[in-house]
């Protein structure tokens, strides 16, 4: 058996050019693909790849407790001061709110970060550890 792989995470946002912002300006992807008669763009690091969505307006936001869907995703940093560097930028820019700032990860050496960008898709970052 082959071993499976996330091919592209496909995400529903509420403000797709506020989402890609994000995505580009603090996160470092780039746009890869656009679909405007969706719309939609796709923004990649190289390593990963993102679908990007545009709702209806008034759709309703996810709710990680009451909704079955996407509870979140993280993205690896690859230093400790990665992480707080990356939180802090993320944080100034407009429509970002932290769920939790970076934290030790239990005892596990590793430490993370909870965001929701400006399109309401909550993202960890972690920092995995030495």
């Amino acid at each position: 058996m082959s071993t499976l792989n996330i091919h592209h995470l496909g995400l529903a946002v509420k403000d797709l050019e506020s989402t890609v912002a994000f995505f580009t300006e603090v996160l470092g992807f780039k746009v890869a693909q656009e679909k405007p008669d969706y719309p939609a763009k796709f923004v990649s690091n190289g390593h990963a790849f993102i679908t990007l969505w545009q709702t209806e307006p008034g759709a309703a936001e996810f709710n990680r407790r009451s909704a079955i869907g996407l509870h979140h995703f993280a993205l690896r940093v690859d230093a400790e001061a990665t992480l707080d560097e990356l939180y802090e930028k993320a944080l100034a820019f407009p429509g970002v709110a932290s769920d939790f700032k970076p934290e030790p990860l239990g005892n596990s050496g590793a430490r993370h970060a909870m965001l929701f960008e400006p399109g309401g898709i909550r993202i960890e970052l972690i920092w995995a550890g030495s």
